[in-house]
């Protein structure tokens, strides 16, 4: 009885006309909370999926939801009300950073293997534009995910490609500056890489003022040689070559006496800061004002003097501190041996014939040969004036001391054609710093064009500078020399494996160097100078970053003893 009077009191306590459930209202939300609108008549045809959104017809992993012809008149209950119930934003997520050193991890890592075509479903195009239906792993040997097929065996099937080093993987490297800067030094420039790219100078061919020295003819048979016959062993030969810097040129105080210019430098110099951009080591030039003129000088024993190795390389050679063990494959020792090699190469390359060697106007103005126990190498050297100035009111010209190695007779008309002769060099191609060179024994006579295109990928500052200093001496032809290790574990014998020459411009439209961009940074470092009081400057290469620096430096601050680098002497000897 009690109960029933419970049951009718309830009935009683309904609202009239009502029945079940909560009264209908207007508004979407119930004391702030906001509650999805729902309809009486309203048919479940899945569970409610707050995450996704029908809006555009996709489920919550961004593809289409399927088709059901059985529920095809029936809504899904809850799709589009996943909005009503995302929180705020309480700040700014752009703001957050994370605190912990650890690296992130990726899916795949580095150094993950992929393979194209794998994981995909469906078709891709092929080349003509149409659909190529992709075949799943399967049995039959198939090749499978990881390389093994369905029935768990290796397949013979050749792996993806491993990608290189990124600009955000490579390893760090810490070196030291080519000199040491001291605290009394001020700084009056800091320029980054990409400021000097972007300037620019057309200059002209230059004219010639004056030559010094000889050369004699090029031998011919290097050309012919091919690497599957008797290589060619490197001699060493003793021949007096000089690399005197700008000041210390008779020649070039002459001239500056006669104000025939107003900067002056050589043309080793010279490349160095037209190729600024390209170069990763460190390295510094050190300028001279006097009155209207500038010098551009070097110091004994500079880093620009030595022939650096793979230093473009993404993997460049280590060194000691980076755990390097391997003596002889050091960043120092390597471009040691590189020098070695092209100062014997260019002696080799030549026929040392005094009655038919090619004399110029001057004697050699550096040789000397009551005091020289050594016989001149073949070297002529051009002085030569290039206009680099930007308006008829201010005109500014510049003398640059170039230098040739050999001469020979064209095919066709039988001129004289002059020629540089520059070595590149070979250590081991298995080795750490190789730079994914090939191996010059089996691929230089097969694959010449993909082994050129590796150094001009590895030792881009390298060629770029051998590229300038043949176009400033208005070379003809510019002859490149493959030289390598006669044992990869040692560096002290060496083997001539092939010549190849081109012409200075095509090359440096091949490596897509621009003169015009290596005359405006010559004429904005120039004016820099120019707009300060006599005195001197150093401008630096930063050793980590890819920034010059310009320092105004006090007097006397290159002569105390100590200050310059030294380079060890010692050099490998042939047995």
């Amino acid at each position: 009885m009690a109960s029933e009077k419970s049951l009718a009191d309830l009935i009683a306590a309904l609202p009239d006309g009502d029945g079940w459930g909560p009264p209908p209202v207007t508004e979407t939300t119930l004391n702030g909370v906001p509650y999805a609108p729902f309809s009486k008549g309203d048919k479940l045809g899945r569970m409610a999926d707050w995450t996704a959104d029908s809006k555009d017809g996709r489920d919550g992993r961004g593809g289409r939801q399927q088709y059901n012809r059985n529920f095809r008149d029936q809504q899904i209950y809850g799709a589009g009300s996943a909005a009503l119930f995302t929180a705020p934003v309480a700040e700014d997520e752009n703001t957050f950073s994370v605190v912990s050193r650890e690296p992130t991890k990726t899916r795949y890592g580095r150094g993950a293997v992929f393979t194209r075509g794998r994981g995909q479903r469906g078709a891709r195009q092929d080349t003509r534009g149409g659909r190529v239906q992709l075949q799943r792993p399967g049995r039959g040997g198939q090749q499978g995910y990881g390389g093994y097929d369905s029935r768990g065996g290796r397949s013979n099937a050749p792996r993806g490609r491993r990608f290189g080093w990124k600009d955000y993987d490579k390893p760090t490297r810490n070196r030291d500056a080519s000199i040491n800067i001291k605290a009394d030094w001020q700084l009056l420039e800091e320029i980054d890489f990409n400021r000097l790219a972007k300037l620019n100078l057309d200059a002209d061919e230059g004219e010639d003022i004056d030559s010094y020295g000889f050369v004699y003819y090029y031998d011919r048979s290097y050309d012919k040689q091919s690497v599957k016959a008797a290589e060619k062993r490197l001699v060493p030969l003793d021949r007096a070559a000089y690399n005197v810097t700008t000041s210390s040129d008779p020649v070039i105080q002459e001239l500056a006496d006669k104000d025939e210019a107003t900067i002056f430098a050589t043309d080793s110099i010279l490349s160095m800061l037209m190729c600024s951009t390209r170069s990763v080591y460190p390295w510094d030039i050190v300028i001279v004002k006097q009155g209207n003129k500038i010098f551009l000088d070097k110091r004994d024993n500079a880093a620009l003097d030595m022939v650096t190795v793979n230093e473009n390389a993404a993997d460049a050679p280590m060194e000691a501190s980076d755990g390097n063990k391997d003596g002889i494959n050091l960043p120092a020792a390597l471009a040691e041996e590189a020098t070695y090699i092209n100062h014997n190469f260019a002696n080799q390359v030549v026929q040392e014939n005094e009655s038919s060697k090619v004399e110029m106007a001057h004697e050699n103005p550096f040789y000397n040969a009551s005091e020289e126990t050594e016989p001149p190498a073949s070297k002529a050297y051009k002085y030569r004036r290039f206009d680099l100035s930007t308006s008829e009111e201010d005109p500014m010209y510049l003398i640059v001391r170039a230098e040739l190695d050999a001469v020979q007779k064209n095919g066709i008309s039988g001129e004289d054609q002059f020629l540089t002769v520059k070595a590149l060099n070979e250590f081991d191609s298995k080795a750490q710093g190789s730079g994914g060179a090939l191996d010059w024994r089996t691929k230089l006579v097969s694959q010449r064009g993909a082994v050129v295109a590796t150094e001009m990928k590895n030792n881009s500052v390298k060629l770029a500078r051998w590229t300038v200093q043949s176009i400033l001496s208005k070379a003809d032809v510019m002859k490149l020399g493959f030289v390598s290790r006669a044992n990869p574990k040692s560096n002290d014998k060496h083997v001539i494996l092939g010549v190849i020459g081109w012409k200075p411009k095509d090359f440096a439209n091949q490596m897509n160097l621009s003169l015009s961009n290596g005359w405006g940074i010559v004429r904005t470092i120039a004016d820099m100078c120019l707009q300060r009081e006599d005195g001197k400057f150093v401008l630096v290469k930063d050793p980590n970053k890819s920034i010059l620096r310009l320092y105004e430096v006090p007097a006397g601050s290159f002569d105390e003893e100590g200050e310059e680098e030294t380079v060890p002497e010692t050099v490998p000897e042939e047995e």
